[in-house]
């Protein structure tokens, strides 16, 4: 077997993912007021590059005390937050014909991973010019993540993927599901990112020059990444493939296989399903893409046939 280092269960150092984007600097041009009375709020105003002569007017929510502002200020300055902005005024953005402008944006909620910014949603009022109407906007912001499609080649002729399984609070179920994490540095490690997250999750070390990229053989209109939930949420994916070759024996281990720590709240089971099966499993949306652009890949030549 190559290409795969099979780690202990008790070796596991599992941490929690945090969001963050990779960070180009935006040019924004900042002013903060804050009122005095008892309703007091933080107010800045952004001006953007794409409506110079419109501020952006970024306030708290009602119900937000005082001693939450800092904690906005800082979402308002993070790669989270400037991330969308961008993503605004790119060349496929909302803003970039000009038909639309930003009026205004309402930070609702921040949640912090430690030192930084994990979560943020806010409330933007995006206007059509033409019509005068507002593009209905609440935004959940967690950043850019990753996801990995382990096929494993068995000596029995079958070929496996390795998924992971455990409780979602969110969807009030357990979920079986590919290997995924968020970003946690603002360097854009995606395929680090994928190895560590295999690694924690699974307990195998992967080799990054083994990775294969399926987001990078979209169009480049994409930026060459995918939206899992782009109606509420702003979370862009990468979906890698590692496929090796293994013995009935590396199978049999990893299926059933805990991982996680416990004292984290992390409960996660290793799963092995036939790859012919895979489809119709898991309801878990980042398997059923990973399924779609692999044979996509291999169909059009992108990634040879095992």
């Amino acid at each position: 077997m190559s290409g795969f280092t099979l780690l202990p269960a008790r070796l596991f150092i599992a941490c929690h993912s945090r969001a963050l984007h990779r960070l180009h600097h935006t040019k924004l041009f900042l002013r903060c007021k804050m009122s005095s009375s008892s309703s007091s709020s933080l107010t800045h105003s952004i001006t953007l590059p794409s409506q110079p002569t419109e501020p952006v007017n970024v306030s708290t929510a009602a119900g937000v005390s005082s001693s939450d502002f800092r904690r906005v200020e800082n979402a308002i300055d993070s790669s989270l937050f400037k991330n969308w902005l961008r993503n605004l005024e790119s060349e496929t953005g909302i803003l970039a014909d000009g038909t639309m402008t930003l009026k205004q944006v309402i930070i609702q909620g921040v949640d912090m991973f430690g030192e930084r910014i994990g979560f943020l949603k806010f409330k933007a009022d995006i206007l059509d010019k033409e019509s005068g109407h507002k593009v209905p906007v609440i935004v959940f912001a967690r950043g850019a993540a990753v996801a990995v499609l382990i096929l494993l080649h068995s000596d029995d002729g079958e070929t496996y993927a390795v998924l992971t399984e455990q409780a979602r609070v969110p969807t009030g179920k357990v979920v079986l599901e590919l290997p995924a994490g968020m970003l946690d540095d603002d360097e854009g490690d995606f395929v680090g990112t994928a190895v560590r997250e295999v690694e924690e999750e699974i307990g195998i070390k992967l080799k990054k020059e083994d990775m294969v990229d399926l987001t990078a053989f979209l169009d480049p209109s994409t930026g060459h990444r995918i939206f899992p939930s782009p109606g509420g949420c702003d979370e862009e994916m990468s979906v890698f493939l590692y496929r090796l070759q293994v013995e009935q024996e590396t199978i049999s281990q990893l299926h059933g296989k805990e991982t996680g720590l416990r004292e984290h709240g992390e409960f996660i089971k290793v799963r092995v399903v036939p790859y012919r099966e895979l489809w119709r499993k898991t309801a878990d949306a980042k398997v059923l893409m990973s399924i779609g652009l692999y044979e996509m890949a291999q169909r059009e030549g992108l990634v040879p046939r095992h």
